[in-house]
């Protein structure tokens, strides 16, 4: 997105860019998807919203219910494995790239630098990312407010933070009216639209509750089918949330899911409209600008720890680390467009494994 609508349409600035970026961190749901919604709201107001947000959805949402389509009849998955060995080395070159040029702009200060190292501190020791974000915030806007002896402006932030918190709760009231009967279309999207209302991050952290919900909980699905839909997740393009429209697929066909897609991405639409009018008035005011300079920072700490730990899983064996480096020479040096990238990744990798697990005959 940031080599898309900042450096090629010129649609954002980089910091405007990363005020998005930073918003759609602090509201649960798809990070990703918030994202595109966002920006999608910066551009066309209402419209924008929700063009932007179908649009990002659609093609996976589509793919991935003809994906479960097949694994529903013949019970296995398409091979995943060679291509997602060869996507992963790509992905981390791809991030490494977004960080550095978004670097300048989220951390000029000293004081932002340092806020940085304590939220990628944080992060090494486990603290919810909901915390380390809202702390930079804090210790960012609380610093400007003592420099200037101000307080002025702190009415947006204030309604911002309240907002957030009233949306965190909300999935703590749906659980409480959700017992664990037997599968329905209404049960199905209550389920998902919990998950889709409470997961903060990455697609990543979605399997884990995931496996609390559908697993320990409800019993409707076992480890290996939500282990399968993560795949499928991750190797279709697309937000890895479309995990979702796998598993409705799983437990009620085609309206299945449709019902667990429109109650997974549901919140994310209605958080980002509530959420971003309240963006530009943030920056009118020099603490709670303060506050969302520090959700930047915090934002790409949490984005450096994350490849971090996706290159120590992605990046372990010398192939893998030759295809990395060569993505990183071919993004930093001739501006290959990252869609190419992952293609030839997947490609190779695909080739791979095929060279090394040749079929039977």
């Amino acid at each position: 997105m940031q080599q898309e609508f900042v450096e090629r349409r010129q649609w954002l600035t980089k910091a405007e860019f990363l005020d998005l970026l930073g918003a759609s961190n602090l509201i649960p749901g798809p990070s990703s998807t918030e994202l595109a919604i966002h920006i999608g709201y910066r551009q066309a107001k209402g419209w924008g919203l929700l063009i932007a947000g179908v649009c990002f959805i659609l093609p996976a949402f589509l793919l991935v219910m003809g994906i479960a389509a097949v694994y529903r009849r013949f019970g296995t998955l398409p091979q995943v494995g060679g291509a997602l060995y060869g996507m992963k080395a790509v992905v981390i070159a791809v991030i490494l790239q977004a960080l550095w040029k978004l670097m300048g702009t989220a951390v000029p200060t000293w004081r932002l630098t340092l806020i940085g190292l304590l939220a990628a501190g944080g992060m090494f020791f486990r603290l919810s990312p909901l915390l380390i974000l809202f702390g930079a915030g804090a210790t960012n806007a609380a610093v400007q407010g003592f420099k200037d002896r101000t307080r002025a402006g702190i009415a947006p932030l204030a309604a911002l933070i309240g907002l957030i918190a009233a949306l965190v709760a909300l999935p703590l009231l749906l659980n409480r009216t959700m017992g664990t009967g037997a599968i329905s279309s209404p049960a199905l999207f209550l389920v998902f639209l919990k998950l889709g209302s409470i997961v903060y991050g990455s697609g990543y952290v979605l399997l884990a509750f995931l496996q609390s919900e559908l697993v320990t909980r409800l019993h409707w699905l076992s480890a290996a089918q939500i282990l399968d839909a993560t795949a499928v997740g991750q190797i279709t393009p697309g937000p890895v949330f479309t995990t979702a429209t796998f598993l409705g697929y799983l437990l009620g066909g085609p309206t299945g899911a449709i019902v667990a897609t429109l109650g997974m991405f549901l919140p994310a639409f209605l958080f980002v409209a509530v959420s971003g009018p309240l963006v530009p008035r943030l920056r009118k005011s020099p603490v709670a600008s303060a506050f969302l300079d520090g959700v930047n920072a915090a934002s790409l700490a949490l984005m450096g720890g994350v490849t971090w730990e996706l290159a120590v899983s992605a990046l372990h064996d010398a192939t893998t680390v030759l295809l990395a480096l060569a993505s990183a020479i071919l993004l930093f040096r001739f501006r290959v467009h990252s869609v190419w990238l992952l293609l030839g990744g997947a490609l190779l990798g695909l080739l791979i494994s095929t060279l090394s697990h040749p079929p039977a005959r």
